[in-house]
């Protein structure tokens, strides 16, 4: 028998996403670029490991919106804003298995661009043109309104600005930035949400790899 991806080389490693053996250079080359790999594959949790252990830190001319500052202090007092956004984000892909880190950076980036514009008091709205990412984009965007309405109902009004939703969104597009592997279908930044935000909504209170690039 040979790999039934390159016909070359012998199978040896099984990969759940094709329900067959495949060879360990078509397990590397293909991993979420043809194959669309299932999450607890133990071949992708390793690749996972690895790519942590091994990644350089991003280059700062990379950051989404480099010129905006992040003091850490925003970012935590601010948590379980940030945790109803990474919940949103996670809820619709469990509806919608297919979502990648694509996808979700786009309709972050789209939705950091609303929020931007509505902080100087001009209203502007381009929703992402690819499906998925445009309805990701009004699914965030609802929950936001929601938050909004409850935080109004409990306090009598909603604290929450523009400029707020618009920073903990570029803070997220880093995260995805520096989580990403940029394969197209990646999901390693999904999965780093959801192994770092609890339905609670409170601030982890051990150290996590969490940073505020």
């Amino acid at each position: 028998m040979s790999c039934p991806i390159c016909s070359k080389r012998p199978p040896k490693r099984f990969c759940p996403a094709k329900g067959e053996k495949i060879c360990a250079i078509c397990c590397g080359r293909e991993r979420e670029v043809t194959i669309d790999c299932v999450p607890d594959c133990p071949h992708l949790l390793a690749a996972r490991r690895y790519e942590a252990e091994h990644r350089k830190p991003v280059p700062a001319q990379e950051f989404p919106y480099r010129d905006i500052e992040l003091p850490p202090d925003f970012v935590y007092e601010r948590w379980p804003v940030l945790s109803a956004l990474a919940e949103s984000i996670l809820a619709f892909q469990a509806q919608n298995r297919n979502l990648t880190d694509a996808a979700a950076s786009a309709a972050l980036t789209a939705l950091a661009e609303t929020y931007r514009t509505l902080g100087t008091g001009i209203y502007y709205e381009r929703p992402p043109d690819a499906p998925l990412a445009r309805a990701l984009y009004a699914h965030i965007a609802a929950s936001l309104d929601d938050w909004r309405k409850q935080e109004a109902q409990r306090a009598g009004f909603s604290s929450l600005k523009d400029t707020e939703i618009f920073r903990l969104l570029v803070f997220l597009l880093r995260v995805a930035r520096q989580e990403t592997n940029g394969r197209p279908l990646s999901r390693a930044f999904l999965d780093f949400l959801r192994s770092h935000f609890s339905p609670a909504g409170a601030a982890p209170k051990e150290p996590s790899r969490i940073v505020v690039p």
